[in-house]
């Protein structure tokens, strides 16, 4: 029986059935970042608090507060029971004093965390439960359609939790038809997810990997239809991911990725074994991303557009970039540190931080206020064979300039070659790892380190500078790069020794 009021937008319905905790296996552990005592880890970052918990506290930026409220912590490797209880209790206290954290999508996550934890620990608690259902309540009523993208995809994802938690058909029918939806949207041909940043890739992932356990272990709905697209998109997707993976379990820390979020490829191809579901051999097209390798090394390049259309905020300009891992990192992308808006964040986005060309330092498509973007560079890709690629774009058309890069792959030998059709001054950029320890001889263009020789033809200028490699949010280390200034073309040898 549900009597409810409505007051602006303080949601006070009380729940009054009694509700059964679901079957649930565990999926994967989260990061710790409760540490006891009202003490948190988030983002690198660690404050405790001394009396009250504070959900709304911002001295280190929203996304730090987000974290806060999603309640990972809950499904961390350890956590006292009794805490767990406590947090949750204090959370459901101070809910007319939330910001933040009613806003939909760490309402998504907390709620899926809450049911995760009370469905394992066997919790039936009236005063959480009635929180519960009133969160979700705010959520049917806040949907992110204004934001789409990743955003939605969580929202309908946890209202699957909520229906299934609940038995309400409304939150099912709403659940089911985001789901739908949005899989076939935002999951291209290849099984890369649209917003092209493989840490959102793996995070969607494990919460579509959780819904497919969901519906597996409670049967509550006839739901083939929606289970098999699930299924479906989850092999597409684990697929795509360990096509892109390193063979050090590492992604590419392209677009808006950064170490120590999402669960790693490994553990997540272990998740998906545990359901059935298992990677199949595809090949990467739409998605704008190609990957080679060799028993010496891995290339990995971006020839595609910067992201969706109606929602690139989570791109950066780097057209046109790539990586190169031989045993280890080499020629790496910069990574992510922050999502404050400021210098630090347009500097990560910007095209002057990635491994492609710049024409006097500005953008190849323009990227703006933390999460916008502008202008996009258009791609066109003219070869995608096994060992060569061949691609343009248009994103310096303002000053009447095509950058076209060309990929040639040898089994100990890359050769990039960059060509600006028009005579004017352009830099190529090269980001090495912090452990790499360059040998530069500028008068023969070269670089050497660990075994592998970088040669540049076409230049006489080659500056060594350093940038701020980001280890992962907040975290960010002084490293060496490589500025090669030429005129209309350039040929890069990368060769490693065997």
């Amino acid at each position: 029986m549900v009597k409810f009021r409505f007051f602006k937008k303080i949601y006070v319905y009380d729940y009054e059935t009694n509700i059964e905790p679901l079957t649930w296996l565990g999926g994967i552990k989260k990061n710790t970042s409760y540490l006891g005592k009202f003490e948190f880890c988030f983002l690198n970052i660690t404050h405790k608090f001394e009396d009250k918990i504070d959900w709304n506290y911002d001295s280190y930026g929203k996304l730090w507060t987000y974290n806060l409220n999603y309640f990972d912590f809950l499904n961390q490797s350890y956590i006292k029971h009794s805490e767990a209880l406590m947090l949750m209790y204090n959370y459901v206290e101070s809910t007319q004093e939330l910001n933040d954290g009613i806003e939909p999508y760490p309402i998504s996550l907390r709620c899926i965390n809450w049911i995760k934890y009370l469905s394992k620990e066997n919790i039936k608690d009236n005063a959480i439960n009635k929180s519960l259902y009133n969160q979700y309540l705010r959520l049917l009523d806040s949907l992110e359609y204004h934001i789409l993208g990743n955003h939605l995809l969580e929202n309908g994802l946890s209202l699957l939790f909520g229906a299934y938690y609940f038995k309400n058909d409304v939150f099912y029918a709403k659940a089911k038809y985001i789901i739908e939806c949005e899989l076939e949207e935002q999951i291209n041909n290849d099984g890369g997810h649209f917003e092209l940043s493989p840490m959102y890739h793996q995070i969607i992932l494990d919460r579509l990997l959780d819904c497919i356990s969901l519906v597996k272990e409670n049967p509550w709905k006839e739901n083939f239809e929606l289970l098999t697209l699930m299924k479906f998109k989850a092999t597409e997707m684990l697929s795509w991911l360990t096509e892109v993976t390193f063979k050090d379990d590492t992604i590419p820390m392209v677009n808006d990725s950064a170490f120590g979020i999402a669960p790693n490829t490994s553990s997540l191809v272990k998740y998906g074994k545990e359901l059935k579901i298992f990677p199949l051999k595809t090949q990467l097209s739409d998605s704008g991303y190609r990957k080679f390798t060799s028993d010496s090394y891995e290339l990995f390049a971006d020839v595609g557009e910067v992201g969706p259309t109606y929602q690139p905020g989570h791109a950066h300009a780097d057209t046109f970039s790539f990586i190169l891992q031989t045993n280890k990192p080499f020629i790496i992308d910069t990574g992510l540190s922050t999502y404050n808006m400021g210098e630090v964040r347009e500097k990560e986005r910007s095209t002057l931080y990635h491994n492609t060309v710049t024409i006097n330092d500005e953008n190849s498509s323009k990227v703006w206020a933390g999460f916008r973007v502008a202008n996009r560079a258009n791609v066109t890709i003219e070869k995608d064979e096994k060992n060569e690629l061949i691609a343009s774009h248009n994103g310096y058309k303002s000053k009447g300039v095509k950058h076209k890069r060309s990929f040639g792959i040898g089994v100990s030998e890359v050769l990039i070659n960059d060509f600006i059709n028009k005579d004017i001054e352009a830099q190529a950029h090269f980001h090495f790892h912090p452990d790499c320890k360059l040998e530069v001889n500028l008068s023969k263009c070269e670089v050497k380190a660990d075994g592998i020789t970088v040669t540049f033809f076409g230049s006489n200028h080659i500056k060594q500078n350093t940038y701020q490699y980001a280890l992962g949010y907040n975290n960010r280390l002084e490293a060496d790069k490589i500025t090669v200034t030429f005129r209309n073309s350039l040929e890069t040898k990368i060769k490693i020794e065997v």
